[in-house]
């Protein structure tokens, strides 16, 4: 999932610091400036750092995740409890897995350059269809209808469940420039949340317009002395819909956090 440099600096700059050269605004126009987060952990629960995670997903009392690479994609639960890990299903050797949402009894699961999407039963966990799409996969989420999925640009296509055709996009804005490298999705309370790749970023978008309305910033999280040289980024949002519960993750990391936002 590799991308220029020179994109990386530019969205962490946005991020971070806001705007830089380019057309100035108005002095008439309104800036809406989005609210800014720290964190606070709550708990923390075990992670293989084995998983290299590229979607997260809780409903009705499990955690499910998507990982990634060749040959080590799958789709898995994970205990809370113990962090046992429990494969679901393991994809070709040939697809790099991608993000994964729940949607009406059934699982989907991205590939990243496959242009192929995994549907499987939730009951009992079964494989029972495939759907193409085109470009990359990256992230997906869904507000109980529709499936939004992320491609790695600044735009967030509404997909047709089971058929996976696009039907819309959102384009997805910080205040009025492109927020470019939207990864792993999740829907809480009516607005998409999207870690930024390669950063410790994660935003908060409104889905009727596009505009980025939180932004949070998580880093530290995870301590120095808990990373080793497989130790990747920030990726993995989940949402306990009845709890009202938080959690992140990323690639390889030992732990799972379940925290809080703080506004600044």
């Amino acid at each position: 999932m590799f991308k220029y440099l020179t994109i990386v600096i530019a969205v962490a700059t946005l991020l971070c610091c806001g705007t830089s050269g380019g057309k100035k605004e108005s002095m008439t126009t309104p800036v809406k400036e989005p609210v800014r987060y720290t964190f606070r952990v709550i708990n923390t629960y075990p992670h293989s750092t084995q998983s290299y995670t590229q979607g997260l997903e809780y409903v009705e009392g499990t955690m499910w995740e998507g990982t990634g690479l060749n040959g080590m994609s799958y789709l898995q639960t994970i205990s809370l409890l113990n962090g046992k890990v429990t494969h679901v299903n393991k994809l070709p050797n040939s697809e790099f897995g991608e993000g994964i949402t729940l949607l009406d009894g059934k699982i989907y699961q991205l590939t990243w350059q496959s242009h192929t999407a995994h549907i499987y039963d939730l009951k009992t966990k079964k494989h029972i269809q495939k759907a193409r799409y085109k470009g990359e996969g990256w992230g997906l989420a869904n507000d109980g209808e529709r499936i939004y999925l992320s491609d790695g640009t600044s735009t967030i296509r509404i997909i047709e469940r089971d058929t996976f055709k696009q039907s819309g996009s959102i384009e997805v804005t910080l205040r009025g420039q492109r927020v470019e490298l939207l990864n792993e999705l999740e829907w809480i309370e009516g607005k998409i949340w999207a870690n930024i790749y390669t950063t410790h970023f994660i935003i908060i978008i409104n889905p009727k317009n596009g505009e980025v309305e939180g932004i949070a910033n998580l880093e530290g999280i995870l301590p120095p002395e808990q990373t080793d040289e497989n130790t990747d980024v920030l990726n993995g949002i989940a949402y306990d819909n009845e709890q009202k519960r938080i959690f992140v993750t990323g690639k390889n990391w030992p732990k799972i956090f379940e925290i809080e936002l703080i506004e600044i």
